[in-house]
């Protein structure tokens, strides 16, 4: 068991291209580090990711890599792999904001018990009123620079 506190993290984003524009930086870094992606949506991700990953420039490699994490909205699936893994693993859970907070409660059992990183992505569409009040609730933001300290 880690008995460090989990440094919260979220992340705003106005499309799902924008979504993936802020967190393919990240993820291609850990991805280095030798951890595990994984992303959990509320839409099927897959057609804008090949959009976006076919349009930089990064070596082929890098590209198949990100092309290889499981970006649907397979939720039983990925749910089960967490539970499973013994891998350090990031988690993004994207989408509206009752998505990301029954998905968070349903993984909240395994952050402690595992190593897990979370990071909640919230339609800023959706919640554009409410931004002030639930970045309050995270230690840091995830913007396309990298993670910024609140």
């Amino acid at each position: 068991m880690n008995n460090t506190k989990e440094n919260k993290m979220c992340l705003f984003f106005a499309s799902d291209y924008h979504f993936e524009m802020i967190t393919l930086p990240y993820i291609e870094k850990e991805l280095e580090k030798n951890k595990e992606i994984v992303v959990l949506t509320d839409e099927d991700l897959e057609p804008t990711v090949e959009v976006l990953v076919s349009k930089i420039t990064i070596p082929e490699e890098k590209k198949e890599k990100i092309l290889s994490i499981n970006w649907k909205n397979e939720d039983k699936l990925k749910m089960e792999y967490v539970k499973n893994t013994k891998k350090e693993t990031t988690v993004f859970i994207k989408g509206k904001k009752n998505y990301v907070t029954e998905m968070r409660n349903n993984i909240s059992k395994y952050i402690e018990e595992k190593n897990l990183k979370c990071i909640d992505c919230y339609d800023v569409n959706e919640i554009s009123e409410n931004i002030e009040e639930i970045a309050s609730n995270y230690d840091s933001v995830l913007k396309t620079m990298g993670e910024v300290m609140l």
